[in-house]
């Protein structure tokens, strides 16, 4: 297995700091805000209250209903709360799904560029991952004619993620279609990540493949959670939704895997997902201006082609014409710059001419990394 390369950014960025450096972390996926008020006070209510003990594997079935009640709401998928399988994390819904679904001989296809732990975690399970290479004359997005090309008899998941990590791609309504089409045709299940759902720009539509059709939503498991819209990384709650023919057995797993989930945070995802979303509406307009800061101060830098992202919130930058590639470049940055960056090749061997930029950091950041960039270009 690899190591999680973000994770190691981010250590070893702490590390020069507690050393004395000055170092800018641009390198891990989490917001800078705080958890809402609202959201902490409602988990602390819950343990004065003494939510202390184990809960149903599955999650607790107040949580589960306010789940549902959000695809409900928000997406117009109806689903029983018994589809629904809370998680520590949408890293721990992937696991599960890859652990539940997968085994030896059989094949996950992985568009790349792609968040990191996916293919390890189809490795953990014992099965393949099959890679297909997109580009960024697609905007970094499969095709249903690579897809369709990638399908054979041991094809037992596709995994989708949009908004995605880490190139910020937003598939359109209908590619996303087009997408969950060739996977009915197959009869291929697909794991659609939405985890960055609510992190979308401009004229960008966010589209869960299960809302296309009830035979869509009948081949898709979704992997979601709290972490990226709420800035509740470090609470570890998530959830997977599944198809009702799995749910018994993957429950099976669940208990044998985890027990369940933390009880008092339970009640701190109800609060989030039946509360306002006010503080979204606030982290989506500093996101805003970040996103054009860094992808604009980007483009300043000869050599450095940035791209807008659609969703989430990552700049993916082609630095081929600094004359270094990803990995150099990234060196350079944090050792000469003192900014800490992730090389484009931790999500796919063929990105090895990007970075990744988390623009998860305040305007002032994002401006002295620009700067410190500048200067070591020149």
């Amino acid at each position: 297995m690899a190591p999680s390369m973000t994770l190691a950014i981010t250590a070893k960025a702490k590390e020069l700091r507690a050393a004395g450096e000055d170092v800018i972390g641009l390198g891990a996926g989490e917001p800078d805000f705080d958890t809402p008020e609202h959201i902490k006070a409602a988990a602390v209510q819950a343990l004065a209250d003494g939510f202390t003990k184990y809960t149903p594997a599955a999650g607790t079935p107040e949580l589960r209903a306010a789940v549902a009640r959000k695809f409900e709401r928000e997406n117009g998928l109806s689903y029983d709360p018994q589809q629904i399988i809370v998680s520590s994390g949408g890293k721990h819904s992937c696991y599960n799904v890859m652990m539940a679904l997968c085994q030896a001989g059989d094949e996950v296809i992985i568009p790349a560029p792609y968040w990191l732990s996916y293919p390890e975690m189809v490795t953990l399970a014992g099965a393949t991952p099959k890679i297909i290479e997109t580009t960024d004359t697609t905007e970094f997005k499969v095709t249903p004619d690579q897809l369709r090309n990638a399908i054979n008899e041991n094809t037992r998941l596709f995994i989708l993620n949009s908004p995605s990590n880490p190139t910020g791609s937003v598939y359109t309504p209908e590619e996303i279609k087009a997408l969950g089409d060739v996977c009915v045709e197959k009869g291929v299940l697909i794991m659609s990540d939405e985890i960055y759902e609510k992190l979308i720009y401009g004229d960008a539509k966010f589209q869960s493949v299960a809302g296309c059709s009830p035979e869509h939503q009948a081949h898709t498991i979704i992997v979601h959670g709290l972490a990226k819209a709420y800035s509740m990384t470090g609470w570890r709650l998530g959830w997977a939704v599944w198809p009702k023919k799995l749910i018994e057995q993957v429950i099976k797993f669940c208990v044998n895997n985890h027990s369940c989930v933390n009880a008092a945070i339970q009640f701190g995802g109800i609060a989030a997902l039946d509360g306002t979303d006010d503080s979204i509406d606030y982290m989506m307009e500093k996101f805003s201006k970040r996103r054009k800061l860094i992808c604009d101060g980007l483009n300043s830098i000869k050599g450095i082609d940035c791209s807008l992202p659609g969703g989430a919130f990552y700049a993916f930058p082609n630095v081929k014409g600094t004359g270094m590639n990803g990995e150099e470049f990234a060196k350079k940055c944090l050792h000469e710059a003192g900014v800490a960056i992730v090389p484009g090749v931790s999500f796919g061997k063929k990105a090895v001419d990007y970075v990744r930029f988390s623009f998860a950091a305040s305007q002032d950041d994002i401006s002295q990394a620009i700067e410190n960039i500048k200067k070591i270009s020149q």
